[in-house]
């Protein structure tokens, strides 16, 4: 399994659009930067079809080091959540859905 880099995503974009390899690049950085930017404020961002990210806040709690056993504060901290949507998990399956919500059947 490889990872997809931002040099891949560049590239499908450049031989998808056929923008330059620069102004490819500039795009996926303005899209990334806007989803950032919006977690960053604590706003969700779904992209339909895809999933919704979203920021959680987790209190604070108690956590154990493994190798001492010593216990120690967790402090409360912001996570970044990722829920895929419907379809995504049904492609994932490889389950074929309408995107559309309809069936295709003629009544």
């Amino acid at each position: 399994m490889s990872t997809v880099t931002r040099a891949n995503l560049v590239e499908h974009i450049y031989s998808r659009v056929g923008l330059s390899r620069h102004d490819s690049s500039m795009i996926l950085e303005s899209v990334l930067e806007k989803i950032s930017g919006t977690l960053e404020t604590g706003e969700s961002v779904k992209l339909s079809g895809f999933g919704t990210f979203s920021v959680r806040q987790k209190g604070e709690r108690i956590g154990r080091n493994p190798k001492t056993g010593v216990e120690v504060p967790i402090l409360p901290r912001a996570v970044l959540v990722f829920r895929p949507s419907q379809i995504l998990r049904d492609r994932m399956n490889g389950i074929v859905s309408d995107v559309h919500g309809v069936d295709g059947a003629d009544d």
